[in-house]
């Protein structure tokens, strides 16, 4: 869960002290390594499970993850994370064999049923997902930082890097996502389940290195965050998320490259675990420092196992999506693992253990099957495949070994499940456990469906049902209901309907949540004769006025150009007027800001008797509000006020 005990670098006496700090850690690591001190031949694996809490009624982010851990005290394995609107829980590491899998399904049942008991308190819900629906921009905002030293270390030390205006998202699937957004707080929409397996040194690199190549099938075929801000975009759009929401990079007119610090990696890894480590250090600066002091090598000196501190704090600030880490066992000896950082929460724990038992499969069963896998393909087809895995996830085609291309699901169901069943027989992992898990991943392949394509089936049928914000709210709606049904993993599930939603409250819903944003707009040297064919022919009553650069300079309503076009008429006019002779201007234009509560907004138009609120931000025009729209949210209300 991260080191907590740090703080900013504020100076440089700060800075250079805790390099040094880094530089010994290295050191450390490179003599332990060289003279036997770890752990070896010995299988672990371990998880964390992050989770969003929602509002029963609204089906929205709840920011009550501080007060919940306050009635959870005495329960370890629970912990804050980045929002306030996150928990995660620890499990319990075990050994690769018997009924591990079974054992680590319970406890993560075991561990949400106390949450959910407590959330019960707040009338709200965990729900596990990728990325949840129903995040707006405005809950990611520096308010919802979960309050501690770390998170706001973090989020300064990654400001103070940012080279540009601001952080820019520009993601294009189904749908198109360009926006920007002023913290690294938007990393938050992301929810993960992170599988741990304690490798041993002399196959570190082997192991490593077939987790690169595992990253995209494994990706694709547990896809699970598909949709953001009412978007579609990739199957796995975490991965854009995570990278774009703290890429402190901006564009330049020479081709000089930089790394973001979220990345698969570069290469191959060569000769040891070192190599990664070293480079993180060279290409990324220190962000944040460690508060404890260690001499590593001091510590060695003594026969003592140190705690590398300063290396986990830097390590916990570069995110590979396969992440190595230095841990010390209950024995006292060191050890390392793989944290694979891939797999999205949800749909279910079911599903979550399923993508981690074919991994974990994978893994262990290439590791005895072949001697080394940069032999059987080159680390370009490995960047290629995840980044086509991220995108078009179970519907992706590979570049797989020997140069052969593949579709993700033939590689899952003809390649990955055999090696991945003799994998855990291999570890003496019970039958009846293989047969459960991996026949969730062979049905998800045979079905061509996974938690994404769900998703972004059941959101495109209702959004031809009703409104952005409603269908999104039905499939969250729906999502937590399957969830909660036992043996019920995501590719069974039925599409949903408006009514999995009983009572849909629109009343607390924002401007920038109900706005429109696809507008079509005017400007002001527009003829007259042109605007009224263009909302003639797109049914629209109100246009509104901007220059070139999306300024608002007014509004045009359809009933001032018909009045105009007839008094043109009788007086049979031959001249043309523009859009200026009539509109209205923007010193006298009542418009709306996207704060503004729905009850205000309806409050502002029925005061001045206007049927058209433009939004604006400063004077920027960001969207419309027309009394068509009013007119759909009170109907919604009714008829859910008479199913109540």
């Amino acid at each position: 869960m991260g080191e907590q005990r740090v703080s900013l670098v504020q100076d440089k006496e700060q800075m250079q002290k805790f390099v040094m700090s880094l530089l010994k850690d290295v050191k450390a690591l490179e003599y332990m390594l060289d003279n036997d001190w770890f752990e070896s031949g010995q299988t672990f694996i371990g998880a964390e499970q992050e989770m969003v809490l929602i509002d029963n009624q609204t089906m929205k982010p709840s920011p009550i993850a501080v007060e919940v851990l306050e009635k959870l005290k005495g329960h370890d394995w629970v912990e804050t994370e980045l929002a306030r609107f996150n928990l995660e829980t620890n499990l319990e590491p075990r050994r690769l064999s018997g009924s591990c899998f079974e054992e680590m399904e319970n406890e993560i049942n075991s561990n949400l049923n106390i949450i959910q008991k407590t959330l019960d308190d707040f009338d709200a819900s965990l729900l596990l997902t990728g990325i949840l629906p129903t995040f707006r921009k405005f809950d990611l905002e520096m308010q919802n930082l979960t309050p501690k030293k770390r998170y706001y270390a973090l989020m300064e030390a990654i400001n103070d890097e940012l080279l540009g205006q601001a952080y820019e998202l520009r993601l294009s699937g189904i749908d198109e996502l360009l926006v920007s957004h002023n913290s690294p707080l938007m990393e938050a929409m992301n929810t993960s389940f992170q599988v741990h397996l304690q490798v041993s040194p002399g196959d570190f690199v082997k192991l490593y290195n077939i987790s690169l190549a595992l990253a995209a099938p494994v990706m694709a075929i547990g896809a699970n965050s598909p949709i953001v801000f009412g978007k579609r975009l990739w199957h796995e759009t975490r991965i854009a998320i995570f990278q774009q929401s703290i890429d402190t990079r901006t564009t330049h007119d020479h081709m000089r490259e930089r790394s973001p610090r979220v990345s698969l990696g570069n290469d191959w890894l060569q000769d040891s675990i070192l190599e990664i480590y070293r480079e993180d250090i060279a290409r990324f600066r220190v962000l944040i420092s460690s508060d404890l002091e260690e001499d590593a090598l001091a510590t060695i000196k003594k026969g003592e196992v140190p705690k590398l501190r300063a290396l986990g704090v830097h390590n916990s600030t570069v995110y590979r999506w396969n992440r190595p880490c230095y841990g010390i066992s209950d024995n006292g000896k060191p050890h390392l693992r793989i944290e694979n950082r891939v797999l999205p929460a949800g749909p279910t724990v079911l599903d979550e253990m399923a993508n981690t038992v074919f991994w974990l499969g994978c893994m262990k069963g290439l590791e005895s099957e072949i001697e080394d896998i940069r032999e059987n393909m080159s680390f370009s087809d490995v960047r290629d495949n995840f980044s086509k895995a991220a995108r078009s996830g179970i519907d992706s085609k590979f570049t797989w070994f020997n140069d052969e291309k593949i579709s993700a699901c033939d590689l899952v169901l003809n390649k990955l499940l055999p090696i991945a069943r003799k994998g855990l027989i291999n570890h003496k992992v019970d039958e009846a456990d293989i047969n459960k898990y991996l026949g969730v991943i062979k049905e998800r392949a045979t079905q061509h469906m996974n938690g994404a394509r769900w998703m972004l089936r059941a959101y495109t049928k209702l959004k031809e049902e009703t409104d952005p914000d409603q269908a999104l709210s039905v499939l969250t709606a729906a999502m937590l209901k399957n969830q909660n049904l036992e043996n019920n993993p995501g590719h069974k599930w039925q599409l949903p309907n408006l009514e999995d939603l009983k009572k849909y409250m629109p009343v607390k819903l924002k401007v920038s949540e109900f706005m429109r944003t696809d507008l079509f707009t005017v400007q002001k040297d527009d003829i007259i004769e042109l605007v009224a064919e263009m909302m003639n022919w797109r049914k629209i009553s109100y246009a509104p006025v901007e220059d070139g650069k999306g300024n608002i300079l007014g509004l045009v309503a359809s009933s001032t150009i018909l009045k105009h076009l007839i008094d043109k008429r009788i007086k049979e006019e031959d001249k043309s007027y523009r859009v200026e002779d009539i509109m209205i201007k923007k010193e006298e234009l009542i418009v709306a800001n996207e704060d503004m509560s729905l009850s205000e907004t309806m409050q502002l138009m029925s005061k001045h008797n206007i049927g058209s609120l433009p939004v604006v931000k400063g004077d920027e025009l960001i969207g419309i509000i027309t009394e068509r729209d009013f007119l759909k949210i009170s109907s919604r209300l009714i008829n859910s006020l008479e199913e109540s």
